[in-house]
């Protein structure tokens, strides 16, 4: 949503958007994060909402480390260094050279009435 301009969200979008900034604005005050107060942020920076998505944000949050959260999609983001990609590159490849490996040694135990090693 960050290159789209935000006359153009639709209602469901922009609603959704004015949920999590009021949600992290709570978080970073250290404030508990509860339908009240995400109404209150979302009406005091001027907008408003559905009735239904501040609770729907706050329910969604209750009792979930939100740092952990946040922190959890920072380390999912494509990583840009291009010898950090070639690092985790490698370790791709290695992975996938040993499932080959242990695929190639399965003994299917006479599965199919052939005992004998080809």
């Amino acid at each position: 949503m960050a290159s789209v301009e935000a006359s153009k969200l639709s209602a469901a979008e922009h609603d959704e958007l004015c949920c999590s900034y009021a949600a992290l604005m709570l978080h970073e005050e250290g404030l508990e994060i509860t339908g009240e107060k995400l109404l209150k942020v979302i009406k005091a920076s001027g907008n408003s909402v559905e009735p239904y998505w501040p609770s729907l944000f706050a329910k969604a949050l209750k009792g979930a480390d939100v740092n952990d959260m946040l922190t959890n999609v920072a380390s999912a983001a494509p990583v840009a260094g291009g010898a950090v990609a070639a690092g985790g590159a490698a370790e791709v490849v290695e992975e996938k050279e040993e499932k080959k490996e242990e695929e190639e040694d399965v003994d299917m135990g006479g599965l199919f009435g052939d005992e004998e090693d080809y």
